[in-house]
C-alpha cells in the first residue's frame, strides 16, 4: 500500500490536530494512499523532540527549512503563524512538496496571491484549511441549497461569535497586537468561507469593524491594543441573496458561535455549530398546522457521517472535522485532482477581508469584482 512522508510546521492547538488527524484518517476512511509521520517542526529543538515523541513522528527539527528539503517529506502540512505561511509554501511548492495551509493564507491579500500563484505553477496539491464547513451538517446543507429544495435563496445571515476576549482585564497578548491577529484576521475567515461556500461570490459588501476594549492590561502598565474585536459586514451575493455577516471575539456566551440561517422562496434552514450534530429544515410545502423547523440529527446516510459512528444522532466532533480534511488531502494527491478549498478559496477570502477594511476606511459599499464561485461539495 502506498504510503507518503508527512511534515508538520508547527507543533501547537493545530498542529497537534493534524498530527492526530493524520494518524487516523486512513484507518477511519480507508485511505488507499497512507500517511508517515515523518517530521515535525517547531520553535527549539527540544520542543520539536518533544512533540514527536508525543505525536508519533520519525523525526524532528526546529529549522522549517530542514524539514522542506527533506526528501522523506512529501507532503506539508503548515500550521504555524500567519507571517510564516508565505515564506514556508513557497519553498514547499518549490521543492516539490504538496501543501495543506491552515487559514488565513498569510497575511493577506499580497501574500495569498503569491502562494496561489506559486500554487498554480507548482502543479501540486495545495488545500485551505477551514475545518467547520465540513462538518456533515453544513455538507448537508450546502446539498439542500443547491439542489433548490428551499427554492431561490433571498438571504443569508452567518456569524462566528466567541468570548476568549470579553472580558475587558484579560491582559494584553500577542492576540490584541497587530491586525493579522485580530478578529477580522483570526474569526472572519471561517464564517466568509462558509458564507461563500453555501451562498456563491459575494460582489459587494459594507462593513464596520470596531475595537471595542481599547485598551488591555499588562506588566508595563496599560497597552493599546491594536486589532479589532468585532465587526458586521452587509453584503450582496452574485445569485442576488442580501447577506449579513457578524464576526466577534467579544460576543459574552459565546464558545463556538459559527451559525447561519438561509431563507429561500420555498423554505429556510438553521445551523449553530455548538450543536454541529443537527440542522433545522423549514420547508414551506407543509401542511399549515404542520410548519415549523424540523431537526435533522445527523447519521449515517449524511456526507461523511458513517465513516466515524454507525449510530444516528450519536455525533460527530471538532476532531473528526480535520480527519475529513486530511482524507480530502490524500485523496488529492492520489488521484492528482484539486480537492475543495483550495488557495483559490483562501485566496477569496482575503480579499472580501481586504475590502472589508477598505469599507470601514471610506464608509461606504465596496464592489469587489468578479470572484470565482466556490468550490463544489466533495
Amino acid at each position: 500500500m502506498a504510503e507518503i512522508g508527512i511534515g508538520i510546521v508547527g507543533g501547537g492547538y493545530m498542529g497537534k490536530a493534524h498530527a492526530v488527524a493524520m494518524s487516523a484518517v486512513a484507518a477511519v476512511f480507508d485511505t488507499a494512499l497512507r500517511p508517515r509521520l515523518e517530521m515535525i517542526c517547531t520553535t527549539t529543538p527540544e520542543g520539536a523532540s518533544e512533540k514527536a515523541r508525543q505525536f508519533g513522528f520519525a523525526r524532528a527539527t526546529a529549522d522549517w527549512r530542514v524539514l522542506v528539503a527533506d526528501s522523506r517529506v512529501q507532503a506539508v502540512v503548515i500550521a504555524s503563524p500567519q507571517d510564516t505561511h508565505r515564506e514556508i509554501a513557497l519553498a514547499a511548492f518549490a521543492a516539490g512538496k504538496h501543501v495543506f495551509c491552515e487559514k488565513p493564507l498569510g497575511l493577506g491579500v499580497a501574500d495569498s496571491a503569491a502562494m496561489l500563484e506559486a500554487a498554480r505553477r507548482s502543479g501540486l496539491i495545495h488545500m485551505t484549511g477551514f475545518n467547520y464547513i465540513r462538518t456533515p451538517a453544513s455538507q448537508l446543507a450546502r446539498r439542500i441549497i443547491a439542489a433548490g429544495e428551499i427554492g431561490r435563496v433571498t438571504w443569508f445571515r452567518g456569524e462566528h461569535t466567541e468570548d476568549f476576549c470579553a472580558d475587558p482585564m484579560q491582559p494584553a497578548s500577542w492576540r490584541t497586537r497587530g491586525r493579522h491577529n485580530g478578529n477580522m484576521g483570526d474569526l472572519a475567515p471561517h464564517i466568509i468561507n462558509g458564507a461563500l461556500a453555501l451562498m456563491g461570490p459575494i460582489t459587494s459588501l459594507c462593513a464596520d469593524i470596531e475595537t471595542v476594549h481599547k485598551t488591555r492590561p499588562s506588566a508595563a502598565g496599560p497597552e493599546t491594543v491594536t486589532n479589532d474585536d468585532q465587526g458586521h459586514l452587509m453584503c450582496r451575493f452574485a445569485g442576488g441573496a442580501m447577506g449579513h455577516l457578524f464576526i466577534s471575539r467579544v460576543a459574552t456566551g459565546r464558545k463556538m458561535g459559527y451559525a447561519y440561517e438561509v431563507y429561500g422562496t420555498e423554505g429556510a434552514l438553521r445551523f449553530d455549530q455548538e450543536d454541529q450534530n443537527a440542522l433545522w429544515l423549514y420547508r414551506s410545502s407543509d401542511p399549515q398546522g404542520r410548519q415549523g423547523f424540523a431537526k435533522i440529527l445527523t447519521g449515517p446516510e449524511h456526507p461523511d457521517y458513517q465513516a466515524f459512528c454507525l449510530g444516528p444522532g450519536h455525533g460527530t466532533g471538532y476532531q473528526d472535522q480535520i480527519i475529513i480534511e486530511a482524507r480530502d488531502f490524500l485523496e488529492a494527491i492520489a488521484t492528482g485532482g484539486p480537492r475543495w478549498p483550495t488557495f483559490e478559496d483562501g485566496h477569496m477570502v482575503n480579499r472580501i477581508i481586504e475590502a472589508a477594511w477598505a469599507s470601514q476606511e471610506s464608509r461606504g459599499w465596496v464592489d469587489l469584482g468578479p470572484m470565482e464561485k466556490a468550490g463544489e461539495p466533495s
